[in-house]
């Protein structure tokens, strides 16, 4: 062979490998948007994407964007992840986190937990066929807050004006208080609604509860009030206020009874959901599915703290009891 030629072959040879490793495949982004903390519930979401074979940091990058319960922060959080050119964003945290993803994006997929029905919220066509960019999870919040009155009539049943509050940045509020007034009239209960949208807020609804002689108290599926529920649990401790919430992390955090869909399960289907998006699958034909799991949790101390007597057959339906 001569000279030139073996020049030319072994530099072949070797140019190849760069090469293949170009042609390689780049490892897809998610952008994580929440209207809370970034990383409330990340695990759960972990665990859904490996069941679909994605693991962070081998095949699969996360972006997270969180907003820690400052709504306004969600458009430009939203904006900075399209322009991070993210294979999809998947959404927590609220109906806030989810419309603001729709608005920065009409063509990325998005995956979310939607806190009340998405056909109403002009997310999607219809929950089995979304026709759009947009799927997920359904919780049904606003669905279950009759429940949520009722179970907390039954463990203080003789009760006879409720307070329930409501963070007034949330597109829910306005709907979920319209939703608990009937609640309240029907079972002969005065209402009083309280806003709460900073942490100072919080001592001011408070001290108006207190003022008009509220005998318990609902807690409105929120992002911003789940991520203060230190604050909100010892106040209504400190008030000795019967209270009812709307997921287990709040009785974990000592609260009373809290009722509601889990949310570790569905954001492990927003994980599933995600991988199979990355595979191929469009959310226009993933159905939304509902939430599958909901549970009763009830803390039996911070019952005998309050002096109250749960009722057994409450006990009973309890998914658990902490004693």
């Amino acid at each position: 062979m001569r000279r030139r030629e073996f020049i030319a072959h072994a530099g072949g040879a070797v140019a190849w490998p760069f090469v293949a490793r170009a042609q390689q495949p780049a490892v897809p982004v998610i952008g994580f948007l929440s209207g809370a903390s970034p990383e409330e519930y990340a695990h759960a979401f972990r665990l859904g994407l490996s069941e679909s074979g994605y693991i962070e940091g081998q095949n699969v990058m996360i972006e997270f964007r969180g907003a820690v319960g400052q709504y306004d922060r969600l458009p430009a959080l939203a904006a900075d992840l399209v322009r991070r050119q993210v294979a999809m964003i998947a959404v927590i945290g609220g109906n806030s986190s989810v419309l603001a993803a729709k608005a920065a994006s009409t063509t990325i997929p998005i995956v979310s937990v939607f806190g009340s029905d998405p056909v109403k919220l002009g997310l999607v066509d219809s929950l089995n066929r979304p026709g759009g960019n947009v799927t997920g999870v359904s919780l049904l919040a606003s669905d279950l807050l009759a429940k949520r009155f009722e179970l907390l009539r039954e463990a203080v049943p003789n009760v006879r004006t409720i307070a329930f509050l409501v963070n007034p940045d949330n597109p829910n509020a306005n709907p979920d208080t319209g939703a608990a007034e009937p609640v309240a009239r029907t079972m002969g209960l005065q209402l009083i609604v309280l806003k709460a949208s900073t942490e100072g807020d919080f001592d001011t609804a408070f001290a108006t509860l207190v003022q008009q002689q509220a005998g318990a108290l609902v807690i409105s599926a929120d992002p911003f009030l789940l991520a203060r529920r230190d604050q909100l649990v010892a106040l209504a401790a400190r008030h000795a206020l019967p209270t009812i919430y709307p997921w287990p992390d709040y009785v974990a955090a000592g609260g009373l009874i809290s009722y509601g869909a889990s949310l570790a399960n569905a954001y492990r289907q927003v994980g599933n959901y995600a991988g199979r998006i990355l595979k191929g699958a469009k959310p226009a034909d993933l159905p939304v599915e509902q939430a599958s799991k909901y549970e009763l949790i009830i803390n039996l101390k911070t019952a005998k703290m309050l002096g109250l007597s749960i009722p057994p057959t409450l006990l009973a339906r309890a998914d658990e009891v902490i004693e």
